[in-house]
């Protein structure tokens, strides 16, 4: 069964980080974020410590290498495989040590731990003959059941070096694209059907419910799918609040009433051409839900706070600053929201 956890009240980040220095990156975040840090991404250190190839070092009993155009499933682990697998082991010693150091060992902690979402995965991943995996369906069906096995083994290890309690976080950038139809296909005269709603979401629940562990989805796009979020085995999605319009209202009050819980996007992950405060940035989330009428209470136990994207195209200088800026937001919301 999954566990219960809840990041009402809590600040974190997306997952990605500048630079190459995984143990001055886990140093970091711990640093800023104890309340509830991730596990850091460093997608600068190029192929393999990117989004889908550090989902292949995840997945179990499917073998990931580089194509001329995109990750392609190969019969056997090469060298872009173990590439992987060598960064997401630095990134997990980086992370027991300064667990260790910040003096964290034994305390009821939660870690988030991030990963491509299934249905990213099958938008990304080509199948031997070059198409995406997204139109075999019975290719995408097993790049979801492993990737929830991957997910339980890795939390399992991570639980193991630190002893906290794990929430997932899938990344979906692709989500709004697969339910569109709109991938480009192998050539101009090739096109990549639509994934139908239903079908999305039971491949998405394979993998949540594979990990068994709490799980948020998370992209940072406009055009949100709400109704299938709502419906999902997710118990939290995050967004960029920077694209929210009047045209999601109904769907993001639809999650609040189905208990779901809201990382909300707050803090530019680029610098802004003016400096921002943090009322400035706590603003949107206030507005959020004096519009759909609920009580401000919500932002004290149903909403966290990040920044509206990854933080790897940022400097070291603004990645830190969000992150002091997240948690000065997430401060004033619990402290008093009835105060805006």
């Amino acid at each position: 069964m999954t566990q219960q956890v809840s990041i009402g009240g809590l600040v974190t980040g997306i997952g990605s980080w500048p630079g190459t220095d995984a143990r001055e990156s886990a140093a970091t975040i711990l640093g800023e974020l104890g309340g509830f840090p991730h596990l850091v991404e460093l997608p600068s250190r190029g192929l393999g410590a990117d989004m889908v190839g550090r989902a292949g070092a995840i997945l179990v009993d499917i073998n990931l290498d580089a194509s001329t155009r995109a990750y392609r499933v190969v019969p056997r682990r090469g060298n872009v495989a173990k590439r992987a697998e060598d960064f997401l082991n630095q990134d997990l010693d980086a992370l027991e040590e300064a667990w260790e150091s910040a003096r964290l060992v034994g305390g009821d902690h939660v870690i988030k731990l991030q990963a491509a979402g299934p249905l990213t995965l099958g938008a990304e991943i080509e199948v031997a003959n070059g198409s995406r995996v997204l139109v075999d369906r019975g290719a995408l069906r097993d790049i979801a059941e492993s990737l929830g096995e991957g997910l339980a083994r890795h939390a399992a290890e991570v639980t193991r070096r630190t002893g906290a309690r794990v929430v997932i976080q899938l990344d979906e950038p692709q989500l709004a694209a697969v339910l569109a139809g709109s991938l480009p296909g192998r050539t101009k005269m090739e096109s990549v059907p639509a994934l139908p709603e239903p079908e999305a979401l039971a491949v998405l629940d394979s993998t949540i419910s594979g990990c068994g562990l709490p799980t948020i989805v998370h992209s940072c796009g406009a055009d949100m799918p709400w109704d299938l979020l709502r419906r999902s085995q997710a118990f939290g999605v995050s967004f960029d609040m920077s694209l929210i319009g009047s045209r999601d209202l109904d769907g993001i009050g639809q999650l609040f009433d189905a208990g779901k819980e809201l990382a909300l996007g707050l803090v530019p992950s680029a610098p802004p051409e003016k400096p921002v405060t943090w009322k400035e940035c706590a603003m949107p989330a206030v507005t959020l839900i004096d519009r759909l009428g609920f009580s401000r209470e919500l932002l004290q136990n149903q909403v966290a706070v990040t920044p509206s994207c990854g933080l790897a195209g940022a400097s070291l200088e603004w990645s830190r600053a969000a992150l002091r800026l997240c948690t000065d937001v997430g401060k004033a919301l619990v402290d008093d929201p009835s105060a805006f």
